[in-house]
């Protein structure tokens, strides 16, 4: 159904696009230029947490890229195998990045807690969600369409939440990474521009699924003026 809502969604999609294309670019660009302290990820994770007084909080490789992520269930800083080992600045703005999710949970940061909390019905809400609106559609069951609309509304929220997490971290990251003087002024430029790229695929991932979710609305609204 080629509608507005329908044409909103190809548009962002486009967009989500190019965000990504930004990302990888940015990050291979300030993963060939190395910190002029010759610090890998993995160190400056460890310093930081150690400045925190956090020394429970775990740093281990983990494979792929751009896999780093904070696990809170295990109090562990997961850094990608090349961002583990790398002195870039890419790899040391990733890992200030991640380190800042594990300062949050310390803190009790409220938007971390709530996002972890929701996490199972956001998981539930993006892979049911949209099989209970086709379903329906075929169906012509607008009631199901409707369930499954919430429920990918969920996955949504999800999303929301998580902008304040992820922005908060990549603004601790930086005050960490020039206050511990692990960058030089010149080269907080780079991290500055990789948290920037990473934090614009969380905010283009939310408008991805606002534009489906309007597109979904639409069918339905649709389906009840036939």
């Amino acid at each position: 159904m080629f509608t507005p809502a329908y044409l909103l969604v190809i548009l962002v999609f486009i967009a989500t696009l190019i965000i990504q294309f930004w990302l990888q670019a940015t990050y291979a660009r300030y993963s060939r230029i190395a910190n002029s302290r010759d610090l890998t990820g993995a160190e400056v994770a460890k310093a930081i947490l150690d400045a925190y007084g956090l020394q429970n909080v775990r740093v281990e490789p983990t494979p792929g890229a751009l896999t780093d992520h904070y696990d809170p269930t295990t109090k562990t800083v997961r850094l990608s195998e090349p961002n583990y080992a790398s002195p870039s600045a890419a790899a040391l703005a990733v890992a200030a990045h991640e380190v800042g999710h594990a300062i949050q949970d310390a803190k009790g940061y409220a938007p971390l807690r709530i996002r972890h909390a929701i996490l199972p019905v956001a998981n539930l809400g993006s892979t049911l969600g949209p099989w209970i609106f086709i379903i329906g559609l075929f169906m012509n069951a607008t009631g199901l369409m409707s369930i499954g609309i919430w429920l990918f509304a969920a996955a949504a929220l999800f999303q929301l939440i998580t902008l304040p997490v992820e922005f908060d971290a990549s603004s601790r990251a930086l005050v960490n990474l020039r206050k511990m003087n692990f960058l030089s002024p010149g080269e907080m430029g780079g991290a500055r521009a990789v948290l920037t790229a990473a934090a614009m695929t969380y905010v283009a991932a939310l408008a991805n699924s606002l534009a489906q979710i309007l597109y979904y609305v639409s069918i339905v609204q649709g389906r009840r003026e036939e």
